[in-house]
């Protein structure tokens, strides 16, 4: 079986210079964007508290005139 690399350098081989440089930039958005996936995003806790309000009646059933208009 043939390896993805071995395909990808095939295939890249015979596309024009221009059409290289776009499949470059691509691998090279996908590196990028894999390395910012992976960084471990730590949670802070309280870091927006007091910043929203949420009403006392909030679970409380809305009225027909809600659904109905």
């Amino acid at each position: 079986m043939i390896s993805y690399p071995s395909l990808i350098a095939t295939k890249l081989e015979n596309l024009p210079i221009d059409k290289q440089q776009q499949v470059l930039n691509f691998v090279e958005f996908l590196a990028q964007k894999s390395t910012l996936e992976q960084k471990d995003i730590k949670r802070v806790p309280n870091l927006h508290q007091d910043k929203i309000w949420m009403s006392d009646d909030f679970n409380e059933p809305l009225d027909d005139s809600f659904w109905l208009g």
